[in-house]
């Protein structure tokens, strides 16, 4: 049995797009025993997965804060081999804290290069797949997300609801289609018998008030719902429509239908979530009208 290591580190769109990989590295070594390294905020949830037969956090100590870079070559030593989703500067240096042990990556010097020099304008999902062929994997099976089709009874909603996600992250408001916007679609949504709802963190309440005053029908769950939860509901959506944020990764992932609306500010052919997938775009977001959306989803659409 040999000791297998990922890191996966970042924001829950990245770690939902490493869901392929991660389930290809699992088949790849299905007799070996695999660590998930990830931070704090997605370390409950992977260790649920079919994927890890253990996860440790990363806390992404500072470097001159030694005590701490010690703790963190201590869950670096000790593998076989080493498989560096992240590939960042970061998770770079990792490979010298531990000990330069077998390492598919872009660290320089490391055994299993991804040996593409044009990486940079690959889309993430294809970028994760060639990194892992060029690794010697070859298996990648399809995902099975049935260990997040969680209960949802407790939010007490209709049968038949769509999930709203207005929010993105806050240093990024050019990638946030305005709220007036959503709460227009939303209401569109409520006159064919669907019921919409809105999901994102507590500090995105204010955007779902913003589409409570369009369409009170609307349910508010912003700050109800842990990342399992969003999983669940989208599991069971007749559809998402959001901005390019995490959770719109994850409803894809469910294989939910989703509408994601990307500005200027990210390129969708290197990020879009893909499945059942259509993409919107618009230099200036802002400038999207509600109708461009309404002409794609099929309840609305003519």
């Amino acid at each position: 049995m040999k000791r297998i290591l990922v890191i996966k580190l970042s924001a829950l769109g990245d770690v939902v797009q490493a869901f392929h990989p991660f389930a290809a590295i699992r088949a790849h070594h299905a007799a070996d025993h695999v660590t998930l390294l990830t931070t704090k905020p997605f370390a409950g949830l992977l260790a649920q997965s079919p994927w890890f037969d253990n996860v440790r956090i990363d806390a992404r100590p500072r470097w001159w804060n030694i005590p701490a870079l010690l703790e963190l070559r201590g869950k670096l030593r000790g593998f076989d081999l080493v498989y560096d989703l992240q590939t960042s500067g970061r998770s770079g240096r990792y490979y010298w804290l531990a000990g330069k042990p077998a390492w598919s990556g872009i660290t320089r010097g490391c055994s299993h290069p991804h040996a593409n020099p044009k990486r940079h304008l690959m889309h993430t999902l294809d970028r994760h797949r060639e990194q892992l062929q060029m690794a010697g994997v070859e298996t990648f099976p399809s995902l099975d997300m049935s260990w997040l089709h969680g209960d949802i009874s407790g939010f007490g909603l209709r049968d038949a609801f769509a999930l709203f996600v207005p929010g993105a992250s806050p240093h990024r408001p050019e990638k946030r289609w305005p709220a007036e916007h959503y709460g227009a679609l939303a209401r569109d949504v409520a006159a064919q018998g669907i019921q919409p709802v809105i999901i994102g963190t507590a500090t995105e309440a204010p955007l779902a008030a913003e589409m409570l005053k369009i369409c009170p029908d609307a349910v508010d769950l912003t700050g109800r719902t842990k990342i399992a939860d969003v999983a669940a509901l989208a599991a069971r959506a007749r559809f998402a429509v959001g901005n390019d944020t995490g959770p719109m990764h994850l409803a894809a992932a469910m294989g939910a239908p989703s509408v994601v609306l990307f500005g200027g500010a990210s390129d969708p052919a290197k990020v879009a979530p893909r499945g059942q997938t259509i993409v919107l775009r618009d230099a200036d977001l802002r400038q999207m009208p509600v109708e461009k959306v309404k002409q794609v989803l099929p309840i609305l659409a003519g």
